[in-house]
């Protein structure tokens, strides 16, 4: 089964086609990164203008690379739900109205649940059930996949997420947009044990997480080195804090793994591209005899090959949508359409 995925959740503008969930025939990004980096951020309304205007180029080179044409799809698939609202829209009407023109099956997708899939497509053998941490700039999540469309949040993030958390401190130490990136490269050529960070805890909540508190300490540091015109060492600060906030994650992500008896452990989301997460987690798992999985960078990002992987399974489960559809800016991953 090929299916065309559209992706329009935040800043990257991209299409794919993936084969049977498992296969990706094409992949195609238009990226927007260079422009929000003027404005340290992304700029709702300027995404979604970008969105609108290379959306139409990047669907025509995904059928390019991939070698096919419209009437050689067997669905169209793209995401809805949750992400900027008026970049969704442009996603979601675009495929709508291919929809309409070809006549093909509409399939929506959770942005969070096609970070997921990034696993399918990287890792054959990799089924279902496993416990997976969700982790990117606004998610923290562990989520137990008990099947393809079958997923509930067992722990979330109480303030911030870890890649928002990770982006603010970038920031406020002068790195550039996208923060996080920067930090973890600068963070390699650190000493962790530089600076003694708080380490925050959820009570009577062993899975959740916050990471609210310790952002503004790290920013409370670097504020009271500047009153003084003083500085503070950034790659010993950044590696102090990288290593804090990975050490909540795989902490609580292991707890659960060992309480709910899970020995697959899966990682996705952007910073699932974290270097020091990526090591821990394979490490931690290896002492344990567990599996562990992680995707590729390429698919650690948005793209719309993850979509498309997530789309045949929702497919399979009869998740098909009409020109009713609706972009949505929150929806939980355990939804049940």
């Amino acid at each position: 089964m090929k299916i065309l995925s559209i992706e329009s959740s935040c800043d990257e503008t991209a299409a794919a086609v993936v084969e049977d969930g498992r296969t990706v025939l094409s992949s195609i990004i238009a990226s927007q990164v260079e422009e929000h980096k003027l404005y340290g951020g992304v700029v709702p309304e300027i995404a979604s203008r970008r969105h609108c205007e290379a959306i139409n180029g990047v669907v025509r080179q995904a059928l390019t690379q991939a070698a096919l044409s419209l009437s050689d799809l067997d669905a169209l698939a793209v995401t809805y739900a949750p992400g900027l609202i008026g970049a969704l829209l442009v996603g979601v009407n675009f495929t709508k109205g291919l929809s309409m023109a070809t006549g093909l099956p509409l399939i929506p997708v959770h942005h969070l649940r096609g970070h997921i899939a990034a696993n399918y497509l990287a890792h054959s053998t990799l089924t279902p059930p496993f416990l997976c941490l969700v982790v990117s700039g606004g998610h923290s999540h562990i989520v137990e996949v008990r099947d393809y469309t079958d997923m509930e949040v067992i722990g979330k993030t109480r303030d911030d997420a870890a890649g928002e958390a990770f982006d603010k401190a970038a920031r406020t130490m002068g790195m550039p947009y996208p923060g996080g990136i920067h930090l973890d490269k600068i963070a390699e050529e650190g000493d962790p044990s530089a600076f003694s960070l708080p380490h925050p805890k959820v009570d009577g909540a062993p899975y959740d997480f916050s990471f609210s508190g310790l952002k503004t300490a790290v920013i409370n540091l670097i504020h009271n080195a500047a009153q003084k015109g003083g500085s503070l060492p950034v790659a010993d600060l950044s590696a102090a804090f990288r290593q804090t906030v990975v050490d909540s994650l795989t902490k609580n992500f292991l707890q659960a793994a060992q309480d709910l008896g899970y020995r697959q452990l899966v990682l996705a989301g952007g910073v699932s591209a974290n270097a020091l997460l990526r090591r821990r987690m394979a490490e931690e798992c290896r002492i344990r005899g567990w599996n562990c999985y992680y995707p590729p960078l390429s698919l650690c990002g948005d793209n719309a090959a993850m979509i498309g992987s997530q789309a045949y399974y929702e497919y399979r489960a009869g998740h098909v949508a009409d020109t009713s559809l609706n972009a949505r800016p929150t929806l939980s991953i355990s939804y049940q359409p």
